[in-house]
């Protein structure tokens, strides 16, 4: 299995241009948000229906999403979690709103969508989820370890080996 330091180094090999990282910076959390939304507004049947509210398919995906992030690095699993969190606050309110929540979702997938094709239309590279799908989970991951590092906060055995020198 690949490390967590492989994975985000090849994902950022191909979003170096500045405006690809901003776009990606303002693109990648409703995308997230918007994937698990159309998860969460999948009908289940009538006999899962009496579940508690929370347990749905988009929380179920989430949960799997954050083991394969601790298989990865648990320090950035413990973090996506907040971020988990948000989101699904952020599907609430979205589903407050007169209209499905699928439609919701819909409008900012397709124009968060547009922002990451021109970002990396700008790089002049295609997006890393045409080479392996897993790339999908890996961009928020991405984001995620710009922040730890700016903290100084370690996030693979890699970066702790060489903090202890």
């Amino acid at each position: 299995m690949r490390s967590v330091d492989e994975w985000l180094a090849d994902y950022g090999s191909s979003h170096r241009h500045p405006v690809n990282k901003i776009l990606h910076w303002i693109c990648v959390p409703p995308i997230v948000l918007s994937v698990l939304g159309f998860l969460v507004a999948i009908p289940l049947p009538d006999a899962v229906n009496a579940r508690p509210p929370w347990l749905n398919v988009g929380t179920a995906v989430a949960v799997l999403a954050l083991l394969y992030y601790a298989r990865l690095s648990p320090a950035l699993a413990l973090g996506m979690l907040p971020i988990g969190v948000l989101a699904f606050l952020g599907i609430e309110a979205l589903a407050q709103l007169a209209w499905p929540l699928w439609g919701s979702c819909l409008a900012i997938f397709v124009v968060a969508w547009i922002g990451q094709f021109i970002g990396h239309a700008i790089e002049g590279q295609r997006p890393s989820f045409f080479k392996d799908l897993q790339y999908l989970l890996i961009g928020p991951l991405w984001l995620l370890a710009f922040v730890y590092r700016a903290a100084g906060i370690p996030y693979s055995a890699r970066r702790v080996e060489h903090q202890r020198v």
